[in-house]
């Protein structure tokens, strides 16, 4: 999200005067909630450790199996005693990155990110470290350690990941929450939660002011609207919160005035209960925020966002030869594709429209055509796969993505980029605000975060947190993870 939410648990709780100033109390009793995170926790560090171990232990296996390099044998002390240590220095590195926080999330991709770039950084080091170790170390088990780790480590996450859903479904680690306010902010908050089990924050209603909500089921963003969340009536009171059992209030209503803010924060909190908020007010998109504790007074700082400098010609290398391994690779593919889509109706295989690219420039981008080739070219997607404007083969192609294809040209000729915001249209472009238009600062991709989440649902300029996100923190490791994500994402037929 745009706006951040403050989930962590302080070490003193905030308790409210009558006067309405908020003061420090004595630091709240730890719940069964907390302590099953910080056991997960720990269960997440001794899975990688583990997970290190064995990628290590397996990718030397390969390479003496195989009979790579100077085949130089090693005991099997000496190859449990290196994978003790790289599993060390990764899992220390992956701690320094926070990759064991509990809000680590943002579609996973973040957490894949933290791996990718751990386990390369980690190589590096051990690369460095051979050329002066008193043994002679096989660079090509190197080599097999970098692709392995990495992988394992994001399949072990995954199952990880199952592993929370699972405790979480049958109640284990769970705390409750009520979010007041059922509008956009509201229902982004929702969609959050949902789709980031392990905050095990698990929604219950929300509490909304306008009686004329009240009774009404708040669906989640996304394509598919199976989980929801009921309107109960406002205020949030005392009563309401014990009544719920809920152990945190999230205010989701930015424009809240202050003194029903005091309010709300006061009737929570006599309650026992725990508050987060939306801010009304957002950081500027073309920076960054520092935080520092001076001597007690926690200060956020605008600094201006650092980038490797050769970020962007690695970025365009990268692009260009893997897009052209990929269009060399699916040619099949898009002959069967071209000749499908001939077949099923009359018209073009390919279907041409003016996007805006960085810095406003227009460009052609090319697509297998999904609609009837009488279908007007300049006008809002389709939402629903019922839309009549789309063909059969079409369906199959918007759902596989694989009407996206062609789009490699695109990245070849340099117009996109296999990873960024999603172009738009000129007619969408015209209506942007100068919030909206700061998507324009790099070039646009194939993929990118809202590709990936269940937000495709609605208009790219109306999610544009995912694609601010990119642009302030982007960098050769996120672009590795989105496009990881984007191939389990395709295989999934989602």
């Amino acid at each position: 999200m745009h706006s951040s939410i403050g989930f962590g648990k302080p070490e003193s709780e905030w308790v409210p005067e009558h006067s309405g100033v908020l003061t420090l109390a004595q630091p709240a009793p730890p719940n069964a909630a907390g302590n099953f995170r910080r056991l997960f926790s720990g269960l997440e560090v001794i899975a990688d450790f583990v997970t290190v171990i064995f990628a290590f232990t397996f990718g030397y296996l390969l390479y003496y199996r195989f009979d790579l390099g100077k085949h130089i044998h090693y005991s099997g002390k000496v190859v449990l005693g290196v994978a003790f240590g790289l599993a060390v220095i990764i899992v220390l590195m992956l701690d320094r990155v926070g990759a064991y926080a509990r809000g680590n999330s943002l579609l996973r991709v973040r957490e894949t990110e933290q791996v990718v770039r751990v386990s390369t950084q980690a190589f590096v080091v051990a690369l460095v470290a051979s050329f002066f170790a008193s043994f002679l170390f096989s660079r090509w088990l190197l080599v097999i350690t970098l692709g392995l780790v990495p992988l394992f480590l994001f399949i072990q996450k995954h199952f990880m990941y199952l592993l929370v859903q699972t405790l979480h479904s049958k109640g284990y680690g769970i705390e409750r929450v009520l979010i007041y306010g059922s509008g956009h902010t509201g229902r982004r908050v929702l969609s959050v939660l949902r789709r980031s089990p392990k905050l095990g924050l698990e929604p219950l209603a929300f509490v909304d002011d306008d009686a004329a909500k009240v009774g009404i089921k708040v669906f989640e963003m996304g394509y598919e609207k199976r989980r929801s969340a009921p309107v109960v009536e406002g205020p949030v009171t005392r009563e309401l919160v014990s009544n719920y059992g809920a152990d945190l209030v999230i205010i989701a209503i930015p424009s809240l005035d202050h003194e029903k803010f005091v309010r709300t924060v006061q009737e929570v909190m006599t309650a026992n209960g725990r508050v987060s908020f939306v801010p009304a007010h957002s950081p500027a998109t073309n920076s960054w925020i520092g935080y520092e504790d001076i001597d007690g007074v926690f200060l956020a700082s605008f600094n201006k966002i650092s980038r490797w400098a050769g970020y962007e010609l690695t970025k365009r290398l990268c692009d260009l030869l893997l897009s052209i391994f990929l269009v060399l690779l699916g040619a099949p593919l898009f002959l069967l594709l071209a000749a499908l889509i001939k077949m099923d109706s009359p018209g073009p295989v390919f279907f041409r429209q003016t996007r805006i690219g960085q810095n406003g420039r227009q460009f052609k981008m090319w697509k297998f055509r999904t609609m009837r080739d009488e279908s007007p070219a300049y006008e809002y997607s389709p939402n629903a796969s019922s839309d009549p404007r789309i063909t059969r083969i079409g369906r199959f192609l918007r759902r596989t993505s694989f009407d996206e294809l062609p789009q490699l040209f695109n990245v070849v000729d340099g117009s996109m980029s296999l990873v960024g915001p999603r172009p738009e249209m000129p007619f969408i472009v015209e209506q942007y605000r100068p919030e909206h238009k700061q998507r324009l600062q790099i070039k646009p991709g194939i993929t990118g975060l809202w590709q990936l989440s269940g937000d495709r649902a609605f208009l790219i300029h109306e999610n544009i947190e995912y694609d601010l996100y990119y642009i302030q923190n982007r960098n050769f490791f996120m672009d590795l993870a989105i496009l990881l994500h984007t191939l389990v994402f395709a295989m999934r037929g989602v």
